[in-house]
């Protein structure tokens, strides 16, 4: 890397410092209960889309690819996406039914990241989820699938503006 790069980068402006004070004593007993919390928070901080996340897989060759997309659901302790099952998300998980969904707010200064192994949920999940996109033509697409993340681990992240950020993990019930 050159040194104006570097540097560049080195300036850019960091978090806010008006981020949320996260105390992790005072956190729920479940993930989900915190995530929903830290999701509505986000909604009336007016952050755009906060139901987007990046979703990591490694396929049969083990080289790992994330792509961003929705989250569907969030259902007795399963973080529900859909997909085609054609594309490298489809394949990646068909070979290696493990993955990472990560949530970022950067105006809040928060992430989530929930890790653990991944289930095709049933066709009926699907359809119904295909049926509900918006300007939908085709009736039905049997590529299409749901699949249901049931976390090994789930991590909070909190920034803070001294950069002495605040970590807060649930493991697998």
């Amino acid at each position: 890397m050159s040194d104006s790069l570097r540097d560049r980068l080195r300036a850019l402006p960091d978090f806010p410092h008006d981020v949320p004070i996260f105390d992790p004593t005072r956190a729920p007993a479940s993930a989900e209960d915190l995530f929903l919390e830290w999701l509505d928070e986000a909604l009336h901080f007016g952050v755009h889309q906060p139901h987007a996340c990046t979703l990591s897989t490694a396929g049969p060759t083990g080289h790992v690819t994330a792509r961003t997309l929705i989250l569907k659901d969030l259902s007795e302790g399963q973080w529900v996406f859909a997909g085609a099952r054609s594309t490298r998300k489809g394949i990646d998980l068909a070979a290696n039914p493990y993955a990472a969904l990560t949530f970022y707010w950067p105006q809040r200064g928060r992430q989530v990241r929930v890790t653990g192994e991944v289930e095709e949920l049933p066709s009926e999940v699907a359809a119904a989820d295909w049926a509900a996109r918006p300007a939908v033509t085709e009736p039905h697409n049997h590529d299409w699938a749901a699949w249901a993340l049931q976390p090994s681990e789930v991590e909070f992240w909190q920034a803070r503006a001294d950069r002495q950020h605040v970590r807060h993990w649930y493991p697998a019930r």
